[in-house]
């Protein structure tokens, strides 16, 4: 009898950690959430001219591009052509404001929304703004359906988010996935902490909204990473606090207004880590001080790491750009930055961002081969010096599979400047720098990648 009871009382156990388990390994249903948030999403169509290349591509048979590629001059002048691109965009208010990405309605002619009942409106363009890849658009009515939004740091890493846009042109297609991470920056950008998901998008969805499963506008979806131009599983899409700040701006003053430091950032990797007697990749790391900046005027370094702001741990640069980003100009604050292996506070004054952003410099390619750590290095031709505003340094021309180069991330097209604190001007001051590195040890590289200064941590094995 007892030993019955124990049978009956075991099965119920695993029966109720079995369905337990499926329950939560349900898919999450949105369906009840897509149709009420479905009217407030809006397709967008767009009419841009088409630029001398996108001609070229159209004017040349693709039998000439198989052997010229697109390097054939056309005689005849053809009169200015244009082409329809598409998006998505949302309601922000009821009076007809919506938001969008940059690159949707950069150079239109044209910008005409779809509603999902089928209605049809020419938009205006309020503004626009490059840097964060949001713009306001405008049209005319009342009582449009709005979104509301959420709370960006409430949102963790695992919560499942939902998708509504136009890929391809397909209106108002829902995809939904997980938040993946947060506080993403992309090199040589320091105004985004993208939020990364493996939400499915592609071209068309851009500018439509991120939701979380409250149906609250977590994000703008703005771009994937692909090498092939369709999803690969990582897409990234803009804080909808960034965003609705940028819009605000473009709706009081058309345009935006930045608190600026002056400097390029990046995180703290392992080796890096390593390299700095951090007890864990933590932090980030100045990579180059703007002259005449704020951060030059307070004494901030190349090499520096940051660790705080205003009193508040920095985990990572997103961090950093998240505080950076919701300080206005003219305000002081207090860094604590990690220099020599000591802690010190420096106070800086933020003034206000120039618009222009220097565009990246591109290495030209003169081979010579001499392998050294599993890499082959080269000189670099004054021409390139001058390109890049150096007076020395070295070109990564190639890197060895599995060699300690390569483990260490070092890349083609790499420029090393500096090891630890020796300056490199050419090659054998580069070999002569690395011979004196000791087995164990973690040296740092001062390198310019794709025109951006960086920092790479090389471990000697």
């Amino acid at each position: 009898m007892n030993s019955r009871v124990l049978q009956k009382g075991m099965y119920a156990a695993v029966f109720t950690v079995a369905a337990t388990h499926s329950q939560a390994s349900a898919p999450v249903d949105f369906s009840n959430l897509v149709e009420q948030v479905s009217p407030a999403v809006v397709s967008v169509s767009v009419v841009k001219k088409m630029s001398q290349e996108e001609l070229l591509q159209q004017q040349v048979p693709e039998i000439l591009k198989r052997f010229f590629g697109n390097q054939i001059i056309i005689p005849q002048q053809q009169a200015p052509q244009e082409k329809t691109a598409y998006g998505s965009a949302f309601f922000i208010s009821k009076d007809g404001y919506l938001l969008t990405n940059h690159h949707v309605v950069e150079d239109a002619s044209k910008i005409t929304i779809t509603l999902n009942d089928r209605r049809e409106f020419d938009a205006q363009l309020v503004g626009s703004d490059k840097r964060t890849d949001v713009a306001v658009l405008k049209v005319t009515g009342s009582s449009f359906p709005s979104l509301r939004t959420g709370n960006v740091d409430q949102l963790k890493v695992g919560e499942p988010v939902l998708a509504i846009g136009s890929p391809f042109g397909f209106d108002y297609s829902a995809s939904a996935g997980i938040v993946s991470a947060k506080s993403r920056n992309m090199l040589g950008e320091n105004s985004v902490p993208f939020i990364q998901t493996d939400v499915a998008l592609n071209p068309g969805n851009s500018g439509g909204p991120l939701f979380n499963q409250r149906g609250e506008v977590v994000g703008v979806n703005s771009r994937i990473f692909s090498g092939t131009g369709g999803y690969m599983g990582l897409s990234f899409s803009i804080p909808i606090d960034v965003a609705m700040d940028v819009a605000e701006q473009i709706k009081k003053n058309g345009k935006v207004t930045r608190s600026y430091l002056g400097v390029m950032l990046q995180d703290i990797d392992r080796n890096l880590a390593d390299a700095y007697n951090l007890p864990k990749p933590e932090g980030s790391l100045i990579t180059q001080v703007a002259p005449n900046s704020p951060a030059a005027k307070a004494g901030f370094k190349a090499g520096d790491v940051i660790l705080k702001y205003n009193g508040s741990p920095i985990s990572r640069t997103g961090d950093l750009l998240n505080y950076l980003n919701r300080t206005l100009p003219n305000q002081t604050i207090q860094l604590e930055v990690l220099r020599d292996n000591k802690p010190r506070n420096i106070s800086a004054t933020l003034t206000t961002s120039p618009d222009d952003t220097p565009a990246p410099a591109s290495a030209a390619a003169k081979k010579k081969q001499g392998p050294v750590l599993g890499m082959a290095i080269r000189n670099l031709a004054q021409s390139e010096l001058s390109r890049l505003g150096i007076q020395g340094g070295i070109y990564v021309e190639d890197v060895t599979y599995g060699g300690l180069a390569a483990q260490s991330r070092v890349m083609p097209g790499d420029v090393i400047l500096q090891v630890n604190n020796k300056k490199i001007n050419n090659s054998n001051d580069f070999t002569e720098a690395v011979s004196g590195l000791k087995k164990g040890t973690v040296a740092r590289l001062a390198i310019i990648r794709q025109g951006q200064h960086g920092m790479i941590g090389l471990r000697i094995q």
